[in-house]
This record gives C-alpha cells, sequence and structure tokens, in this order.
C-alpha cells in the first residue's frame, strides 16, 4: 500500500469493501506521537466495511519514520506541549478533511475520526472546535487540551455530537486521569458521549477495538447527528 502526498497530510487509504449506492462515510485515522500512518491502517479489517478510511501522517518529524502532532515532553500528571504546533496541526487537519472529503468523493455529512493518545487528542480537539466537520469521534487513550478549551464551540453547535472515549486503567503514558477528566468535561456538555474503561495500559485490546468498532456501525446505521438536530430544531427544515 503506497502513501499518498497530494493533499495537505501524507496519508494511506483503504477503499470501502461493502459497496454503497452513494458517497461513502469517511473514517480518518489519527496515530500517536512517535508513529506514522502505517500503525493504525491496520485496524481497517476490522472496521464497518461501508467506510472510506483513511489513515493521515502527523505533520511534524520526529526521527525516521516518526512523526507527531506536536511536540510534548511526557508527565504522568501534565504533559508539557508545544501549543503552537498543536494549533498549527489542528487547522491542518481541518483543511485536509476537506480536501479528502473532496477528493475521493465521500460523504460530507458522514465525516468521522479515530485517534490513538495524541491523534486522540487532535480528534478531540476538532470535536470541540468544529463539531460541525463531524459525524462522530472516538478518542482512545488520550486526553483533552486545556489549550483548546478557549476554541470551543458553542454548546447549542454540538448538541447530540457522538463522542466514544476509551481509556486503560493501567495506562502508564496518559494515566486514566485524563481519560476520567475528558469524560467529565464531555459530560458538561450536550455532546451524546460514550465513556468506557478498560483494565489495559497505553494499546488498543481486542476488546477495545471491539468496542469501537461495534459504535462505529451503529453510528453508520442511524441518521447523522446534525440531521436528527436539524428535525428537532423548529424552524431548520
Amino acid at each position: 500500500m503506497a502513501a499518498s502526498s497530494t493533499l495537505s497530510l501524507v496519508h494511506l487509504t483503504q477503499p470501502p469493501r461493502t459497496p454503497s449506492s452513494g458517497p461513502p462515510p469517511l473514517l480518518v485515522l489519527l496515530h500517536g506521537v512517535g508513529s506514522n500512518e502505517s500503525d493504525l491502517i491496520g485496524l481497517a479489517p476490522y472496521l464497518d466495511g461501508r467506510f472510506f478510511i483513511i489513515s493521515a501522517r502527523a505533520p511534524v518529524e520526529l526521527g525516521p519514520g516518526m512523526y507527531g502532532w506536536f511536540h510534548v515532553m511526557l508527565d504522568p500528571v501534565t504533559p508539557v506541549i508545544n501549543p503552537d504546533e498543536a494549533e498549527r496541526s489542528r487547522l491542518i487537519l481541518l483543511q485536509f478533511i476537506n480536501e479528502a472529503t473532496q477528493a475521493y468523493g465521500s460523504d460530507p455529512h458522514r465525516v468521522y475520526l479515530l485517534g490513538f493518545s495524541q491523534g486522540a487528542i487532535m480528534s478531540l480537539s476538532i470535536a470541540l472546535t468544529r463539531p460541525d466537520t463531524l459525524a462522530g469521534v472516538v478518542g482512545m487513550s488520550g486526553r483533552i487540551l486545556p489549550e483548546v478549551l478557549p476554541r470551543v464551540a458553542p454548546p447549542d453547535a454540538m448538541r447530540g455530537l457522538p463522542v466514544l472515549i476509551v481509556h486503560g486503567t493501567e495506562d502508564p503514558v496518559l494515566p486514566i486521569q485524563h481519560g476520567r477528566a475528558a469524560r467529565d468535561l464531555l459530560s458538561a456538555l450536550p455532546v451524546s458521549l460514550t465513556y468506557r474503561e478498560y483494565p489495559i495500559g497505553h494499546y488498543v485490546s481486542e476488546e477495545s477495538l471491539a468496542e469501537v468498532a461495534a459504535w462505529l456501525r451503529d453510528r453508520l446505521d442511524e441518521p447523522p447527528w446534525t440531521e436528527r438536530l436539524a428535525r428537532a430544531t423548529p424552524g431548520t427544515t
């Protein structure tokens, strides 16, 4: 599988395995720090075959074959990040999502993000600041950056946005308090939150992957949250 560099981010693609009559939903996979686009594409066979799947390479080069969304000094309590890089990556990712939707003919109303670790951080940053661009988001073993909170969209703009948070109780890299803090913050917002903990470390287990796959499948089987919101809001139809 050859990487494409025609868009803002280098990426790998997996076309839908299940044909559909209309534009396919788009699932963008975002890897963690020190990895690359080859990391999460291996999840594709376990995810719903209706998706057009893209695994994106983060823009910050950390070493040979190693990339990140921003530089970070890992600390179990408070990791120290480069906030300017994080913001640049957020903007690049928004541009990439728009480019990919057009380039691959996917459904712009069914764009999902699935991120692991730093990729989960970016997924949640997009969800909180630009919920209108997404149909749903999965954050695995990540956290919410305090730096992104001033840019959070108004509550009404994210009412009903599906969010799945998965975190390991034995995670030594981003300990469980980060997952629980994300849960608490999101619980105070009008998103549709599902939160799961597993007795695992900083990795994707068979059980957590099954949870993610089932959650994504269920989202595809229902109308997009924006469509449901429009139906429920007087004067929008």
